[in-house]
């Protein structure tokens, strides 16, 4: 019988959860916690957190290095699985609301792409000022992360490349 054997530390939490009725048994599961990695502080006090593995499937085999980006806000345990389309029509959105501030914004996001730590700008982050969508701080951290997803899970194809085009696109709009 062939098995899918994974080599890769783990950390592990102990649950203990008795058998029970279908019910009651289902509700104590769905109250497990997640179980994931605190990767960026925000300065509006929530965080970049990940979790794996993420469950991504391709032709129908695991990817057992997938994980899933969140922001998460500790003030109401809140965990928003945040996706490149979100962040592109974010993006577009700021990019008509100031051409001049969304290429910078861009630009940001770029030395993010290219492999610079957001910390190490974040004056400059910070200093970007819009009324629409989400703050720039949570959208670059965040996709500092999901372009890591997509390299694990495309390491020899388009990876963070396949999302990039979208800026590309964009910002020879305006």
């Amino acid at each position: 019988m062939a098995k899918n054997v994974y080599t890769h530390s783990i950390d592990l939490k102990r649950l203990s959860i008795k058998n029970a009725p279908r019910d009651e048994f289902s509700a104590k599961v769905a109250s497990i916690e997640y179980r994931g990695y605190d990767v960026e502080q925000c300065s509006d006090g929530r965080k970049i957190v990940i979790t794996k593995p993420g469950g991504k499937s391709a032709y129908g085999r695991p990817k057992k290095e997938d994980i899933l980006v969140f922001i998460y806000n500790p003030d109401n345990d809140s965990l928003w699985q945040i996706s490149h389309k979100q962040i592109l029509d974010d993006i577009t959105a700021k990019c008509a609301e100031s051409a001049e501030e969304g290429k910078k914004l861009i630009a940001l996001l770029e030395r993010t792409f290219n492999g610079e730590e957001p910390d190490d700008f974040i004056s400059e982050i910070l200093a970007l000022s819009f009324k629409t969508g989400e703050k720039p701080e949570e959208l670059i951290k965040a996709y500092k992360w999901i372009w890591a997803q997509e390299d694990v899970n495309y390491p020899k194809g388009e990876g963070r490349r396949m999302s990039w085009k979208s800026y590309e696109d964009l910002l020879s709009k305006l």
